[in-house]
């Protein structure tokens, strides 16, 4: 039928057809929530507990409050610092699972700056405390990357590795040398450094919890923007992620760019920990665990970058949204009397769906493109063949 329509109506058909895509693509990960709080509202009735008001109390708990919400941003920031840390890596065609391991490494840099430079003003040390925080998840990140770029060893392997050294190495120093004095007189003696002063603390919006932090996260989103579609640099990882034979056979440096992506992804994740250290808890405290610290924002970064489908922007409003599930589902605990393995089941679905949609999103561009080649090789073939 197309065949007998005008060339005019056709092309329009086609965009129509192309921007209904796209727009199904942009809803796959909201559908895909969805579907796992359906999964989740049928297990809640297996528990004999109401969904409507289970997830009522979820959405409260989340935003019932101005507190509420600043709580849920406060639960965001680090979701979306790791997070565009996953977008300059996976858009370089590398993946760090690596984010709790980032996140602690940065985390002790940045808590030893603060507890060494007790005497210097505020304002000096703490950008110096991020700074370090950025340089050790850097350092973190950019192992992998070589080992990767230079002796081929896959970077979900050394990465999942790498988190497991981080967090002895953590444990390790907050149960000597990095411990609080205090805890030293103490049978108990709790893995925790020494508070840091008052004036190295981030500014908070009284009487919330919400800091400077979430701020400086938002710029860095528009920040990474500008590095992957504006930059020389961006334009090479973006390449490399695309095609690495075709990069290196229009001389872009291959290996070279593959370390940097995933030293900037693992530089985001170790920000994501000093932050937290000089934005919410004020020393670092761990229960033996990486997640006894990061709350798996490290792994959960991973999902809320996926869910904005790898584009910094986009990953701003995906934290978001998971930092409002992980806030409002611990008030969904407490008024529901569901067990705790049903929040983690809850956060699991949608991880599972998640990343199910962006795996159906990339082979549906796949198909698209073949698509479009097929046609505009029948559309030679048609007019003679190229001139």
């Amino acid at each position: 039928m197309e065949d007998r329509l005008p060339k005019a109506e056709v092309s329009a058909l086609d965009t129509l057809r192309a921007n209904a895509s796209k727009i199904a693509d942009a809803l796959l990960p909201v559908l895909a929530v969805l579907a796992a709080l359906a999964i989740g509202a049928i297990i809640l009735l297996m528990l004999g507990a109401n969904p409507v008001a289970a997830y009522g109390a979820l959405l409260e708990g989340a935003f019932g409050s101005g507190n509420a919400v600043a709580e849920t941003i406060v639960k965001a920031t680090p979701l979306l610092l790791v997070g565009l840390g996953i977008c300059i890596a996976f858009r370089g065609n590398v993946i760090n699972i690596g984010g709790e391991g980032q996140m602690v490494v940065g985390a002790l840099l940045a808590t030893l700056v603060g507890l060494r430079l007790t005497s210097w003003p505020g304002w000096v040390v703490v950008p110096l405390a991020m700074l370090a925080g950025f340089v050790g998840g850097a350092i973190w990140g950019g192992i992998p990357g070589i080992l990767k770029a230079y002796f081929r060893v896959n970077e979900i392997l050394s990465t999942v590795m790498m988190n497991a050294i981080a967090v002895q190495a953590m444990n390790y120093l907050l149960r000597g040398p990095m411990i609080d004095p205090a805890q030293m007189e103490l049978a108990s003696r709790i893995p925790q450094t020494a508070a840091l002063p008052e004036a190295f603390r981030l500014p908070r919006l009284a009487p919330t919890r919400l800091h400077l932090g979430a701020f400086i996260a938002v710029v860095l989103a528009v920040g990474v923007y500008i590095l992957l579609w504006r930059t020389t640099l961006g334009y090479r990882i973006r390449a490399v992620g695309q095609n690495p034979d075709a990069s290196r056979y229009g001389g872009i440096r291959v290996r070279h760019h593959v370390v940097v992506a995933l030293l900037l992804s693992g530089a985001f994740a170790g920000l994501a920990g000093a932050t937290q250290v000089f934005g919410v808890n004020y020393r670092m405290i761990t229960d033996g665990s990486a997640t006894g610290f990061t709350g798996s924002a490290g792994f959960n970064g991973i999902v809320a970058a996926l869910f904005g489908q790898l584009h910094p922007i986009g990953a701003i409003p995906a934290s978001f949204l998971f930092g409002a599930l992980l806030v409002g589902a611990n008030k969904l605990q407490r008024m529901m009397q569901v067990p705790s393995a049903f929040i983690t089941s809850l956060n699991g679905l949608v991880v599972v769906f998640v990343v199910s949609s962006d795996i159906w999103r990339r082979q549906r561009q796949k198909r698209r493109l073949a698509a479009a080649q097929r046609a505009a090789e029948a559309a030679v073939a048609d007019s003679g063949g190229p001139a």
